[in-house]
């Protein structure tokens, strides 16, 4: 067999190239970008898994409620709505937070049930992850689930029947995927916009944005990266990301950046410090630019995910 043949017949077989012929159609020039929060507590992070014991969670200080509210007010001054992706965990114990969010007209998602990577659960255990988490947004919030968020991007390679287990479980859409290369995540060749994984199928992946720079996608939609560049330059990455695709931006953060006061985990290695605590006393100043910088609505009006691809 030829190198052409092999070849031709890899990019029949792999998924990811099956992804970029189901590419979405164009929405057209964009006039709203789409904005999502991950709902978490700064004790429940992915930097922090090492060091911070689950069954000691109860114990800590809870500041994710007083930190979304914050949010929920900076959006209203805006005039914006966004997509909360919110832990289970959270719902659970914070019920009237939940309505808050659902009430001003904000759109209530998932993120999964207790903050563990998609990637490190088998088939099983990432069902009853996603369902049960769903089942309690759902019974707080009194409104239909439909997207999701894997904690830490972590659908990969490794873990593509992710997305055929949360299509089957009733989701319409995940964000899960970031189309770049990371030490914790990434597919680094799947489609920068939004694309329908599963053949003859309505679902839809809605990667956070990235921005193309000799020949490499380079994340430009929140996170760390965002509080670490100046914000002039992050300001300009997402417009040229919004101008190379003719697409809605995807933008993301966490409750915990807009808090500097939170509690400090002792016993952090060097990286981990870096990646949780940088410039987090400039974060609520620089979403509050973007806020006024660009139009932003939920994911799921900016993202139509009713049409099934031919």
């Amino acid at each position: 067999m030829g190198w052409r043949t092999r070849e031709r017949r890899r990019l029949e077989t792999d998924p990811v190239e099956g992804w970029k012929r189901r590419v979405a159609p164009t929405l057209g020039t964009p006039r709203a970008h789409a904005m999502s929060i991950d709902v978490e507590d700064y004790f429940q992070v992915e930097a922090f898994f090492k060091h911070v014991d689950r069954d000691g969670w109860e114990a800590r200080e809870r500041r994710v409620e007083a930190n979304t509210d914050q949010i929920l007010e900076m959006l209203e001054e805006a005039k914006a709505t966004a997509t909360f992706f919110t832990l289970g965990w959270v719902a659970e114990r914070h019920p009237a937070l939940i309505q808050r969010i659902v009430n001003a007209g904000h759109e209530l998602a998932s993120h999964g049930l207790e903050h563990r990577r998609a990637d490190s659960q088998d088939r099983e255990d990432f069902v009853r992850d996603i369902t049960t988490a769903r089942k309690i947004l759902e019974d707080t919030g009194g409104v239909r689930v439909q997207g999701y968020r894997a904690t830490s991007f972590s659908i990969s390679r490794k873990n593509l029947w992710a997305i055929d287990a949360l299509e089957e479980a009733g989701y319409t859409y995940s964000s899960s995927i970031f189309p770049i290369r990371h030490d914790l995540y990434g597919i680094p060749d799947a489609p920068p916009v939004a694309f329908h994984p599963i053949v003859g199928r309505a679902f839809m992946e809605i990667p956070p944005s990235s921005v193309r720079f000799l020949g490499t996608n380079l994340p430009c939609a929140g996170g760390g990266v965002f509080r670490l560049l100046p914000y002039w330059l992050s300001k300009r990455n997402l417009r040229a990301a919004s101008r190379q695709k003719n697409r809605p931006n995807v933008f993301y953060f966490h409750p915990w950046e807009i808090d500097p006061g939170q509690p400090r985990i002792s016993g952090l290695p060097f990286k981990s410090r870096v990646r949780h605590y940088t410039n987090l006393g400039r974060m609520r100043a620089k979403v509050e630019h973007l806020l006024r910088d660009f139009d932003w609505r939920r994911i799921d009006r900016v993202y139509p995910v009713s049409v099934v691809p031919a």
